[in-house]
């Protein structure tokens, strides 16, 4: 098991300020944890009193972890310890150290019980923590990175989307209460430009981040496009990992397909070029070799002309399917690592269209070109005439934690 030493605990921290937004409690989550309903100052929304008769191999491993940090001199918070802590990070602002400017003397830290002279502002910042990890990847700095805001309750939009613009990530996720009585939290999902009704790699991600303190091994997240449900793979007390179930999607012939070829410069696809929908758009192109895949080289403002969809060129690699996806239009021009939103109909276009099996799982490369390799998995349910259920999968792993301060 490779948990570090208070890892957990630092998590229930960051995702124990989320509460329902409701004035009713909501149903106990199974796993021994719960959803505490009415926010009075900053209940949990997650109760991180594990029950030793469920708690099972989970609990003996956060046991173990904790015994070797004691052992390896690290300190790992005790429960109350940790409900002290978590009192303190949802003080009252009125409560905190300010910084403050002061008439001719510039900043200095002032406290509640100070007396402030005149001519003096008081500018409360508010704290709000993040954690990093990289996803369809099980080593760090590779995949695609996520940043996971796990109480985003007090942000609004406008600062959201400020936020990811700062952070420049593929995505950044924003962890709020759950709408659906079916969820069990909901996600914003942004890009540095917009926001998405529904992305891959958030999805997965997240799951991995909140699958810890939340102690399921089905997590259901909440976007605009639904509840997806993300079953999560455990070794010990370590998540290895994740199955999504991905939303209903339609697809239809992409009109401006000639276009499309002659700006990557490419005679044909050895399938019909198709977009699929599903949030974010996706069009496909199925080329002759690996090598015709990876020496390509696009022109992102002559995509961006042609669409605002994401760009899949991919082809057969062995036993498995290397893709590259390109973004051109109102989100910039990019080659994304690896494109969680991308798989689920990549597997699609290979069933309906012979190359593949219905109930085959594939195995995807992405993201070698941008010295970030990704590997992701998908499978589809069903038939020619009928789809019922798409699912990818990967792993994850959390590479950094912050906080960022703002007014």
């Amino acid at each position: 098991m490779h948990v570090a030493a208070g890892e957990l605990e630092q998590d229930l921290v960051a995702v124990g300020r989320v509460t329902d937004r409701d004035d009713g409690h909501a149903a106990a989550l199974d796993r021994g944890t719960k959803i505490l309903g009415r926010r009075t100052r900053r209940e949990a929304l997650v109760d991180d009193d594990l029950d030793a008769r469920r708690g099972g191999d989970r609990r003996s491993g956060l046991a173990r972890t904790q015994q070797r940090a004691r052992d390896d001199g690290v300190g790992v918070l005790r429960r109350e310890q940790l409900a002290e802590l978590t009192c303190l990070l949802a003080a009252p602002r009125g409560e905190r150290a300010q910084l403050v400017r002061v008439s001719g003397l510039g900043l200095r830290v002032t406290h509640d019980d100070d007396t402030h002279p005149p001519n003096t502002s008081v500018r409360a910042m508010r704290r709000f923590r993040y954690v990093v990890a990289d996803v369809f990847t099980d080593e760090p700095l590779a995949g695609n990175q996520l940043a996971v805001f796990t109480d985003a309750r007090d942000l609004d939009p406008r600062t959201m989307q400020r936020l990811a613009r700062e952070m420049n990530f593929s995505e950044t996720v924003f962890v709020l209460p759950p709408r659906s009585d079916q969820a069990d939290v909901r996600l914003r999902i942004f890009t540095p430009g917009t926001e998405l009704p529904f992305a891959g790699h958030p999805i997965l991600g997240a799951a991995f981040v909140l699958g810890g303190p939340l102690q399921k091994i089905v997590i259901r997240i909440e976007c605009d496009a639904g509840v997806v449900p993300v079953e999560l793979e455990r070794e010990g007390a370590r998540i290895t990992f994740g199955w999504m179930d991905q939303p209903r999607f339609s697809w239809r012939p992409f009109e401006r397909a000639d276009a499309l070829l002659a700006v990557l410069g490419v005679e044909a696809s050895d399938l019909p070029v198709e977009e699929y929908a599903l949030g974010p758009g996706h069009v496909y192109l199925a080329l002759e070799s690996v090598d015709d895949v990876g020496g390509l080289r696009p022109d992102f403002a002559a995509l961006g002309s042609i669409t605002d969809s994401g760009i899949n060129c991919f082809a057969r690699n062995g036993e498995a399917w290397k893709t590259r996806m390109f973004i051109g239009g109102k989100a910039g021009g990019f080659e994304d690592p690896a494109t969680g939103s991308a798989a689920g109909p990549l597997a699609v276009h290979l069933a309906r269209h012979g190359r593949i099996r219905f109930g085959e799982e594939i195995r995807i490369e992405q993201g070698a070109e941008v010295g970030r390799p990704s590997t992701l998995f998908a499978v589809v349910d069903g038939t020619h005439e009928r789809i019922e259920r798409v699912r990818v999968g990967g792993s994850a792993v959390v590479v950094a934690r912050g906080e960022f301060s703002v007014p």
